[in-house]
């Protein structure tokens, strides 16, 4: 899925797609993770400014090597956890229209 339907299955379900703000729990979510996935982070409303789902502000990063980079100008605004970055620093931002699983929290 797209990562807002990604994020309308989460809602769907009472929950949103997660949110992480801490190495724990960013060790934690990337080992649960099989495949490159959503996460509850992006710049969509307001580009260079990423933001979580619940409107907080990203404070501390995991980011892979080179990104966030808008690769090519491709508004790459939303985030997912590459696992073939390891852990813990393996965000890559995309571009939301990407199909990728999301991880929801409640």
């Amino acid at each position: 899925m797209s990562w807002s339907e990604s994020r309308q299955f989460c809602r769907d379900r009472g929950a949103d797609l997660v949110i992480i703000k801490s190495e724990e729990k960013q060790r934690f979510i990337s080992s649960l993770v099989m495949e490159d996935t959503w996460i509850g982070l992006s710049d969509t409303k307001t580009e260079g400014t990423m933001k979580w789902v619940d409107n907080s502000p990203l404070n501390q990063g995991f980011w892979a090597r080179g990104e966030p980079n808008n690769y090519l100008s491709l508004d790459e605004d939303c985030v997912e956890v590459r696992i073939s970055q390891g852990i813990p620093n393996n965000w890559n931002d995309l571009r939301c229209s990407d199909r990728r699983k999301g991880i929801c929290e409640k």
